[in-house]
């Protein structure tokens, strides 16, 4: 199991970014694929407080449920970026 997990849905736009940045940094993640449905992402309001997708978390730096893509992508870049 990775240290990298992404909990998010299929064919959602902010999903897809965060995926090519992982991807892009050549990281390796676990992804998780929720529902659809708000009312149905139990794991994800557990991990996050709420049910938005993108939720990443990595368990090696202590993240246990960051969302927003934006945030996401930013984080990546300053963790695990060659800068």
């Amino acid at each position: 199991m990775s240290d990298l997990v992404l909990y998010e849905v299929g064919g959602c736009p902010f999903c897809i970014r965060v995926r090519n940045k992982l991807d892009d940094l050549g990281l390796e993640y676990e992804s998780v694929m929720v529902p659809r449905m708000h009312a149905e992402r139990t794991e994800v309001k557990a991990i996050s407080g709420q049910t938005g997708v993108p939720v990443l978390v990595d368990e090696e730096h202590g993240i246990d449920g960051m969302a927003e893509s934006a945030d996401i992508v930013d984080y990546l870049e300053e963790t695990y970026g060659d800068d």
